[in-house]
């Protein structure tokens, strides 16, 4: 029997072989003892985010995006709201420039709180969060 956590590291494993991708660096002395994710979203929503968020970890740039450093598996049971995407390992394409590092928080650990990024990426969007919508038959 397949478990549903198979099914998913297999889906993630086929999303990343056919594209050339590396992770985000992580700052010297940070540790990540949950694993390390990464949400992306265009760098125009990214100061629209910020501020809504009661801590911040991690957060790289580059001129299209902007990405937050999360717990591993923090896409379970989530639908993260279009347009961000959520990358295991903390992986990006392996493009000309590396996304730089703009915020860094205090202490050893990167995250940023995966619920309070989803909701601040919800409302940014204008997306209801999934456990708000209606269920259909």
């Amino acid at each position: 029997m397949v478990s549903l956590d198979t099914l998913t590291r297999l889906r993630r494993a086929q999303r990343f072989a056919a594209a050339t991708v590396r992770p985000l660096t992580l700052p010297e002395g940070m540790t990540t003892p949950m694993g390390c994710d990464a949400v992306a979203a265009p760098a125009r929503i990214g100061p629209l985010v910020l501020p809504r968020l009661p801590r911040v970890g991690c957060v790289y740039a580059d001129r299209t995006h902007w990405w937050w450093l999360v717990p591993a598996d923090s896409d379970y049971a989530l639908e993260w709201p279009e347009p961000a995407r959520y990358t295991t390992g903390a992986l990006v394409s392996d493009g000309s420039t590396a996304p730089g590092l703009i915020l860094r928080p205090d202490g050893t650990i990167p995250y940023t709180p995966p619920i309070p990024l989803y909701l601040a990426l919800c409302r940014v969007t204008g997306t209801t969060p999934a456990w708000s919508r209606p269920l259909s038959a």
